[in-house]
């Protein structure tokens, strides 16, 4: 049981049925117009982002097909930072942000520097385009991460001192299907259990939680084979209760695990079944 119950520390918990979680690529040309690339790939024109400005900034850009896919692009304001948010099934995912320096008066190390972050967690920090690529040169940061609330959130945070953030284009991929656990709560007699499975994990740095109502006795968790994609690095607290729908705690556990040296990669999806004794 014990066993089975570690690998909840690796699941985040989703109500979203599997069909469900199939997930087309997003591709948005950030304060521009729809684009499509040398791949065929459409790019649609820039939305579903909140705050910021556009930058109209042009010219020639090396070491790209797309030349297009750097030019313009959206900033945060001097007060608040520029956030895109994008409904997506939970799941596991890739982004490629697009990045380039067309302004002559950021040509230098220290012009541009801001900071990124996925899920609210700082995935790119202190980046300075100038200083990774030069002038001009296309540059693509990857990122891995995770997403548990339907929401697949981008952040562009300025840094007091330097001139504002910009991202000219963003490519938001699924990681590919991921497996998953279904929880099942009976009562001895064999009838559902009504109510809501909680969770939360936490490290050093990082506080994950939520809850998910269940179906028919049931809640479906999707497994990640990295815990880092979340932000959870090192050791993690995890802590698991049922609550009834008067708020009442009808089942919990809580367990301490390091991760580092586990591979979940290999693991298919399972079931675990819990009694529940009635209150």
């Amino acid at each position: 049981m014990r066993k089975a119950l570690a690998l909840v520390t690796f699941l985040i918990l989703s109500s979203v049925p599997a069909k469900a979680q199939t997930q087309q690529p997003i591709r948005v040309k950030c304060g521009g117009a729809a684009y499509t690339d040398s791949k065929g790939q459409a790019w649609a024109t820039d939305y579903d982002f909140s705050g910021g400005m556009v930058s109209a900034m042009t010219g020639p850009v090396s070491g790209t097909a797309d030349p297009a896919l750097f030019q313009h692009g959206r900033m945060p304001n001097d007060t608040s930072p520029l956030v895109y948010s994008f409904p997506v099934a939970n799941g596991a995912y890739h982004a490629n942000l697009y990045f380039t320096e067309l302004n002559s008066a950021d040509d230098f190390v220290g012009g541009r520097v801001f900071n990124v972050k996925l899920q609210g967690t700082v995935v790119i920090q202190n980046l300075d385009i100038f200083a990774t690529v030069g002038a001009g040169a296309a540059l693509i940061k990857g990122v891995d991460f995770a997403v548990t609330n339907g929401q697949a959130t981008i952040e562009l945070d300025n840094i007091p001192g330097h001139d504002r953030g910009k991202v000219t284009a963003i490519e938001i991929t699924s990681n590919g299907a991921s497996p998953q656990l279904t929880m099942s709560f009976v009562h001895p007699d064999g009838t559902p259990v009504v109510g809501t499975l909680n969770y939360t994990m936490t490290t050093s740095q990082v506080k994950l939680g939520g809850n998910t109502p269940l179906t028919n006795g049931q809640a479906t968790c999707v497994l990640f084979a990295a815990p880092q994609i979340m932000g959870l690095v090192g050791q993690i607290q995890l802590t698991l209760s049922l609550t009834d729908n008067t708020g009442n705690t009808l089942w919990q556990i809580g367990m301490t695990m390091d991760p580092t040296s586990v591979n979940f990669g290999s693991v298919q999806s399972t079931s675990l079944n819990v009694i529940v004794q009635k209150m």
